[in-house]
């Protein structure tokens, strides 16, 4: 594959990087372009003019207002936040792949309801419609990093998780760019804002349909005692035969994997939440998988994404054709750059770097703009711009730059990878609803901290300055370095202390466990061929 193409630190079949686990990947990650895609358009649509006047924004108190729109982009965060609590049954019971099927329809129930909605009606269907689409992508947030990690080669498992991110950011692409071409296109009308809602039932029925394609976790089927399916589904995604000596290895740490775990707590419905209550080291993952979705939504990356056109204005764009082009400009941006993570950066630097340095960098941007914000205001009145709006613009983009191949999507491959065995699905469940929980405060709030904070809002990137700065000691005194790491090796991995000299141990003592199993193995090799020799020579003498 090329460049899609990573060495292990155990030799490694080519095959292996074969397009079935990236095509695999590749249609789960369908539900983040469910994701992506309302994260963008929703904000450019509430500022349409088509949408305004059908739902007679202009009617309402400016606090109520604000009010209004809070409710609509929220209560999405909402039921996601329960979608992915109740992933974790579906996940245990239905697998991974069947999950897929019922999240992808729960979805499209909830987008075909908000397509009867009208300025008559009144806003209840769109209410009701986006609780029922967050309930859907929650549970895909929660399940698709989950199958993704369980599928892949440790030595691509940050790349293929990192579809998912990149699915987000096409599905965001299109969301930030649609507004703009139909506010140049088409005449305000009910039809001009409907086509926006619309669009959200492709991704879904495109995931509802590649899911009957793919293939279960074997992970998943070997914990359901389902070995012949799961050996079947395992050799198929590695491109190998079933007595090849890398598919030997990879089901031998899966039975020794859940062996222990049934050994420790058992491999019921409950086990993991047993498993969390008794052990500090797992309570200590839950925490850190949670508070890496805290800092990740504290550096103001959702408040842009859903509420832009507000962001933008308090920079001084006004105008909905030069709002869209501008924020449609910044999706483009955020594609690109999530190209050169996926591609290069998640499994060439590290987890623990990439999310360093974009904090470092995305701050200096936040304090350098809500200073401009603060110092100028919003005076200008037009889409042109003073010199010093014009720099405003550039640490934007630039923010987007040191935001986009960092804390935009390693904090899923993160958790897609901290969780051990015993606790993988309830571990990735508490992920993503604490993504939701932090998504939905932001998005809950944002236009009131847009009012009430400072100058033109100038102290929203204040705030989310000083965010991403207090992330950087978070990440350098607790966060561990994974890349590369087996999923089975997680909980060596978390015992080491100080974090930063875990990842070098744990790969040490990884290649010496399969040395002395490649030893091993090749030993009993020699001893069936030499007793096949006597077994011959006995034969020729008689």
């Amino acid at each position: 594959m090329g460049l899609l193409t990573l060495v292990e630190d155990r030799p490694t079949p080519k095959a292996v990087y074969n397009w079935r686990v990236y095509a695999c990947a590749a249609i789960a990650s369908f539900a983040s372009c469910m994701i992506g895609y309302d994260s963008a358009f929703i904000g450019t649509t509430l500022a349409l003019p088509s949408f305004t006047k059908e739902f007679k924004f202009a009617a309402m108190a400016p606090e109520h207002l604000l009010l209004v729109k809070a409710n609509i982009v929220s209560v999405y965060q909402a039921g996601a936040f329960f979608g992915a609590i109740f992933a974790y049954a579906s996940a245990f019971y239905l697998g991974r792949k069947r999950s897929l099927w019922v999240y992808a329809t729960i979805f499209i129930l909830g987008a075909g309801l908000m397509l009867g909605a009208n300025g008559q009606r009144g806003l209840g269907l769109i209410y009701a419609g986006r609780v029922l689409a967050g309930f859907g992508v929650g549970g895909a947030s929660m399940v698709v990093p989950i199958y993704i990690s369980e599928l892949s080669p440790p030595a691509v498992r940050g790349r293929l998780v990192g579809l998912y991110e990149l699915g987000w950011q096409i599905g965001g692409l299109v969301g930030f760019w649609i507004n703009y071409g139909l506010t140049e296109t088409m005449a305000p009308s009910h039809k001009q804002w409907i086509i926006p809602f619309a669009v959200q039932l492709i991704p879904a029925g495109l995931l509802l349909a590649g899911a009957f394609w793919l293939r279960e976790s074997p992970r998943w089927l070997f914990s359901k005692n389902k070995r012949e399916q799961a050996l079947k589904n395992l050799a198929w995604i590695r491109n190998l035969p079933a007595d090849d000596l890398y598919i030997v290895e990879e089901v031998a740490f899966m039975d020794a994997a859940l062996e222990e775990q049934r050994a420790s707590i058992g491999n019921t419905f409950w086990s993991p939440f047993k498993a969390v209550g008794k052990s500090r080291q797992v309570q200590w993952r839950f925490f850190l998988g949670g508070m890496l979705f805290l800092w990740q939504n504290g550096s103001g990356i959702n408040a842009i994404n859903y509420y832009s056109p507000t962001v933008f204005k308090s920079i001084g764009i006004t105008g909905t054709s030069s709002s869209f082009l501008t924020t449609g400009i910044f999706g483009v941006v955020k594609t690109v750059l999530t190209f050169v993570w996926l591609l290069y950066l998640i499994d060439r630097l590290g987890r623990r770097n990439l999310l360093m340095i974009g904090a470092a960098g995305g701050s200096v941007c936040m304090w350098i703009i809500g200073a401009y914000i603060n110092v100028k205001g919003t005076k200008t009145k037009s889409t042109q711009l003073s010199s010093g709006g014009i720099a405003a613009i550039f640490f934007f983009y630039l923010w987007t730059a040191f935001y986009t191949p960092t804390w935009n999507g390693t904090p899923w491959v993160l958790n897609s990878e901290i969780f051990d065995q015993n606790t993988r699905s309830l571990g990735q469940a508490s992920a993503a609803a604490n993504n939701w929980f932090w998504n939905f405060i932001i998005s809950r709030f944002t236009p009131q901290m847009f009012a009430t904070m400072g100058p033109s809002g100038c102290g929203v990137y204040y705030f989310f300055a000083s965010m991403m700065i207090l992330s950087i000691p978070f990440v350098y005194f607790l966060i561990p370095e994974t890349k590369g790491i087996p999923l089975e090796s997680m909980d060596r991995l978390f015992e080491i202390r100080p974090v930063r000299k875990a990842h070098g141990q744990v790969n040490a003592e990884d290649r010496a466990r399969e040395e002395d199993f490649r030893h091993d193995a090749e030993g009993a090799g020699l001893t069936v061929a030499k007793e096949k020799l006597e077994h011959r020579e006995m034969t020729e003498e008689v």
